[in-house]
């Protein structure tokens, strides 16, 4: 289980959002009643700020839309104080998903229905080209009820304001449901003549995700059985239920049903503090049923979006691309107090195109392409050779703020360290056999955000097992070198396997975005990712460096393309 210092987690408007205590037990609304409303007197820190990562100019956040050529971004804001408290739902809007303008805030605690708090949500937009937002509120009983907004003016292109009709609550938890764990409505679909949509709960330590259907919209009935359960995973959050094609990377609309596609379940797990997904079966008719395929691990060592410090993900289909589009949240791995101080606390990760594998064993998950308008100065490494023990500087790109693409050859898989069946768990297993471990063939990578000296780095890098049918690929992600600092600090070594066949092509790609406290990487194309929060205390700013490097006894050779990330012109900075 991880364990975080203080650690903020939030769903994106289309996700849940809450947040845990040191214990990393039950989720709790931890309310810092000290802290709540401490506004910095000072100006905001920018030592570890973000760059081209989405945040609010100042205190605590922690989803999407796309509506008449604009995107909405709306996220849970604390007005008041860099920790959990005080939340509205602020909003944004973008029409590249890189520049942003900060609007007033859409929903705010203000009726019966919500009066306790305005948590999290989905957006619809439905066929009259209408869009509607279900949240959940929390009512005058701390019960969590299901309610739903509309905009004030849908000639305003912005959709500034949102009016919560009188009519709400439109779904409330029955005598048979825990009304206290009872959360995060989806986006609706339709198949037939009726609406569907999902809510996420448990039932004792069995995870539900509820079905409710509706012909207006308005009047929503609960399913006989829920769309799908799953024993002994405490409560589900945040779900997500979606189709995707079974061929090619184009999105689908929500409510896509057929032959030729398949449908992804989501779940956030609030005791474990990450996300799982499966594929499967979606069967509508006649009673709506969700059948994870069989080669699916339905459970908490299912397969994840992201192997590290990500959380609280929504998609949504955008048709201005044909593509469906993922958001995450990266909470910050300091403490309360720090973010006091610096005046700040969370970032979304970069907006992700997301599309079934040609293999339909897992998803494929990619930066959107419109990230590469900000790359500036590009350096290139061709054909460097990297012996045991080596590391070479990516000179000439500002490396705190970067975005760098490199494909690994290996010539020769022979040396590759024997694979053994009991090491299940990645992240186990990257903590094991870090960076500086020599290996035979790895490992190797990335040294990011390291100092001069490399005595602080964060380290992100493959190495190669060789197993009893084909090669075993660990990706890792390790930030226990990433500061100097450490009271305080989250600094796991995150870790997930790569489903690649190097036998023929011997090579293996990553891409890696820095800014500052964040670094996100993509193995293989996006088949295995993995965010890492990190505060170097000397790698900072024109004092952050870059490196290739291989500690194994197998030479390596590592093409590279690295680019300079300039500032997005707006970013409610």
């Amino acid at each position: 289980m991880m364990k975080f210092s203080e650690v903020f987690w939030i769903c994106l408007i289309f996700g849940c959002f809450y947040v845990i205590s040191n214990n990393g037990v039950e989720a709790s609304h931890k309310i810092y009643e000290d802290l709540q409303s401490k506004v910095v007197a000072a100006p905001v820190k920018q030592l570890h700020r973000s760059g081209y990562h989405f945040q609010p100019p100042m205190n605590w956040i922690n989803g999407p839309m796309y509506y008449n050529g604009v995107y909405h971004l709306f996220y849970q804001y604390n007005p008041k104080g860099a920790v959990w408290g005080n939340i509205v739902w602020a909003h944004s809007v973008s029409k590249d998903l890189i520049n942003w303008e900060a609007l007033d805030p859409a929903i705010y605690p203000s009726k019966p229905f919500d009066i306790n708090g305005c948590w999290s949500g989905s957006a619809t937009v439905l066929p009259n080209n209408v869009p509607v937002i279900f949240y959940t509120g929390i009512d005058p009983n701390q019960y969590q009820v299901q309610n739903y907004a509309v905009p004030a003016n849908l000639s305003d292109p912005y959709l500034r304001e949102w009016i919560k009709p009188d009519d709400n609550p439109i779904v409330v938890a029955d005598e048979t449901m825990n009304k206290t764990a009872f959360r995060d409505p989806t986006t609706a679909w339709k198949v037939g003549g009726h609406w569907r949509m999902l809510v996420a709960s448990r039932r004792k330590h069995r995870g539900m995700v509820y079905l409710y259907r509706s012909r207006d919209f308005k009047t929503w009935v609960k399913a006989k059985h829920p769309l799908h359960s799953v024993a002994k995973t405490g409560m589900f959050e945040c779900a997500d239920f979606f189709p995707v094609a079974l061929s090619g990377d184009a999105g689908l609309d929500t409510s896509a049903v057929g032959p030729n596609v398949k449908h992804v379940l989501k779940v956030s797990l609030d005791l474990t503090r990450f996300e799982y997904y499966t594929i499967g079966s979606y069967i509508p008719e006649p009673r709506d049923k969700y059948l994870a395929d069989k080669s699916f691990v339905d459970g908490w060592d299912g397969l994840r979006y992201d192997y590290g410090n990500y959380y609280a993900s929504k998609t949504f289909f955008d048709p201005s691309k044909n593509r469906r589009v993922l958001w995450g949240w990266s909470n910050e791995s300091d403490t309360a107090q720090d973010d006091v101080q610096k005046g700040w606390a969370g970032i979304q990760t970069i907006p992700r195109k997301l599309w079934l594998d040609p293999s339909g064993k897992q998803l494929r998950l990619w930066p959107i392409e419109e990230i590469e308008t900000l790359r500036g100065q590009k350096v290139q490494l061709s054909n460097q050779q990297l012996k045991l023990g080596e590391h070479v500087e990516v000179k000439g790109i500002t490396a705190a703020q970067a975005d760098v693409d490199v494909t690994f050859t290996i010539p020769n898989l022979d040396k590759a360290e024997p694979f053994d069946p009991s090491w299940t768990n990645a992240q186990d297993l990257c903590g094991q056999k870090g960076s500086t471990v020599q290996g035979g063939v790895g490992p190797f990578g990335l040294l990011t955000l390291a100092s001069e000296k490399i005595e602080e780095y964060t380290p992100v890098f493959f190495r190669i097992f060789k197993g009893q049918d084909k090669h075993v690929v660990l990706m890792c992600s390790d930030a226990s070198s990433s500061s100097l600092r450490k009271n305080g600090l989250y600094t796991p070594s995150f870790g997930g396997f790569v489903d690649v066949d190097l036998a023929d092509k011997k090579t293996i790609s990553l891409r890696s975005l820095i800014d500052h406290s964040v670094v996100e990487n993509f193995g293989a194309g996006g088949k295995t990712c993995i965010t890492s929060r990190v505060y170097p205390t000397v790698a900072v700013f024109d004092n952050a460096h870059l490196f290739v490097f291989n500690n194994g006894t197998e030479t390596i050779t590592a093409d590279v393309e690295a680019w300079s990330m300039a500032k997005p012109s707006k970013m409610n900075n």
